[in-house]
């Protein structure tokens, strides 16, 4: 299948950054890496080859940004509220440099994101930041609640990045056309904090799948048998 690296000087993020993009046309979907992860941990723990047919079939393309959890969220270096800060600004790179590139690239008007595990937090922290950007949420093990990273510290920031908080309160047209797969095990670490934020997206209509798989555990092997099959739910 077709691999492109792309590394650019992102205003957004006043550094440079790298970024792996499978296919040539299809549905444009941002992966993100797990905790700390890099942009080539999803080609290197083969869940990019896990979705190999619809990539060589032209029904998606794939982008894989690179993170900077080690600056922002998992940075124990800096203050609470400057870790919170650099994370707004990775989310400012991706609205207003990778999803303008995404739709640019393939003419579709709104993307899918996707994420295994603390990549699942990012998918769903930007989806539900910017729904008028998303249309597809897949999740795989994901975790949600990013409190735990901050030493107690709370404030409005936290708050608007931490989609337990603000999701329940949040009024947005665009929620209505969202589709949310929620993948999970029952020997999952995760699976209490997706059966909790399922609960969230009942209670506010927002149409979604508690994908439960009996006997998964949170890894690689679970998440490469979902991808596929979550890809295949792209109309």
């Amino acid at each position: 299948m077709k691999e492109e690296h792309f590394r650019w000087y992102s205003q957004q993020l006043s550094a440079n950054i790298d970024m792996l993009v499978y296919g040539d046309r299809g549905f444009p979907l941002i992966l993100f890496p797990t905790s700390m992860g890099r942009y080539y941990e999803n080609k290197d723990f083969k869940l990019i080859e896990s979705a190999a047919w619809f990539i060589e079939n032209g029904l998606v393309k794939i982008y894989c940004p690179d993170g900077i959890d080690h600056l922002s969220w998992y940075n124990k270096a800096v203050h609470p509220a400057d870790r919170v800060r650099n994370h707004i600004w990775y989310d400012q790179m991706l609205l207003h440099e990778i999803i303008p590139a995404a739709i640019n690239d393939t003419g579709v008007f709104k993307v899918a994101v996707a994420g295994c595990s603390f990549g699942g937090y990012h998918a769903t922290n930007f989806a539900f930041r910017h729904p008028e950007k998303v249309k597809y949420v897949f999740n795989m093990g994901a975790a949600f609640d990013i409190k735990d990273q901050l030493d107690g510290y709370y404030n409005d920031d936290v708050f608007f990045n931490n989609p337990p908080d603000f999701l329940p309160n949040a009024q947005n047209e665009h929620f209505k056309d969202m589709h949310v797969v929620l993948g999970t095990g029952n020997q999952d670490i995760c699976l209490d904090a997706n059966v909790r934020f399922s609960e969230i997206l009942r209670n506010k209509h927002i149409s979604h799948w508690l994908d439960i798989h009996e006997g998964a555990n949170h890894d690689w092997p679970v998440w490469r048998e979902m991808f596929p099959h979550y890809l295949s739910l792209i109309k």
